[in-house]
């Protein structure tokens, strides 16, 4: 009987993880072509001034998320508020350092070079969060980072400084990122989110303010896009990580890659030569296997 019972369970767990990966990949397509727009943005407007309006949307989201999940005055009650207040204040200022590398850069090499952003929080997982890192995944995180020196190829001829503008919006992601698992131990995921929105669009805010340029129609309408999708894209990552566990989602973060070189194509012209593609593959490869390592650890821990 038990057995029986089971299959339903199972059946019902694997459509969930099925829709959390459905719900992920349009995350990561959406996610690709807000840099898309934001690509054409920079080139006549301030990239604080850009991300200001995103995080002003993104702050109204964060209110009524923090509302419906437990009320604001839970949500603004944070065990670590510096702590919060900092990682909110870093997104803002990595986020601008991307979009303003976007402007010497083609899409498809920045999300190449951004996508050694898991491979740099491997490394850090040690002082920041006191985890063991293996020998093994710290060696994949050294094969990745020769994937990111392929596409600048530092002291060729053809060597491209504008990778290392997007390698630094790769390790400010990559801090982010470790200290919100870190803010995690300390509250919930709408506490998170409320002070991500809160503190996030004003620091965005007193950055972006003094370089405001009035936007003209066609600016306006792609602000308010990028607004509106910034909203739609942070729903259904929440929604996907509700139905399948992050190490399940994370190798389709790298579907990015495609969605960049698509969209570099389709607006910009722009077709990734082979040494991106030869840096973009080792570096999915040596994440890859960081994620694989990491369920394997956390598989036999479970035994």
């Amino acid at each position: 009987m038990s057995n029986t019972a089971t299959i339903p369970a199972a059946d019902s767990q694997a459509r969930s993880h099925r829709l959390g990966i459905i719900l992920a990949l349009m995350t990561v397509f959406i996610f690709a072509a807000q840099d898309g727009i934001t690509k054409v943005l920079v080139q006549n407007y301030a990239p604080p001034q850009i991300i200001m309006v995103r995080f002003w949307a993104f702050a109204l989201f964060a209110v009524i998320f923090a509302a419906m999940r437990g009320g604001l005055g839970a949500a603004a009650r944070s065990r670590a508020p510096g702590l919060q207040i900092f990682r909110s204040v870093l997104l803002i200022v990595q986020m601008m350092i991307f979009a303003f590398g976007l402007r010497f850069m083609g899409l498809a090499d920045a999300h190449a070079l951004f996508a050694t952003y898991p491979l740099i929080a491997t490394a850090l997982a040690a002082p920041i969060l006191g985890e063991h890192v293996g020998w093994r995944r710290l060696m994949a995180v050294g094969i990745g980072f020769a994937g990111a020196l392929v596409i600048i190829r530092p002291g060729l001829t053809v060597f491209d400084p504008a990778g290392f503008i997007q390698l630094t919006a790769a390790l400010g992601f990559a801090f982010y990122s470790l200290l919100t698992r870190k803010a995690s131990f300390h509250d919930n995921f709408a506490t998170s989110i409320l002070y991500l929105g809160i503190f996030g669009a004003i620091a965005a805010t007193a950055i972006g303010l003094p370089l405001w340029k009035t936007p003209d129609g066609e600016a306006m309408i792609l602000m308010a896009i990028l607004s509106v999708t910034g909203i739609i894209g942070h729903l259904f990552l929440i929604k996907a990580l509700e139905h399948a566990p992050a190490t399940l989602l994370q190798p389709f973060n790298y579907t990015s890659l495609v969605w960049a070189s698509l969209i570099g194509f389709a607006i910009f012209g722009e077709i990734p030569d082979s040494w991106t593609v030869a840096g973009a593959a080792i570096i999915v490869g040596a994440g890859g296997y960081v994620v694989w390592r990491e369920r394997m650890i956390g598989n036999t821990k479970a035994r």
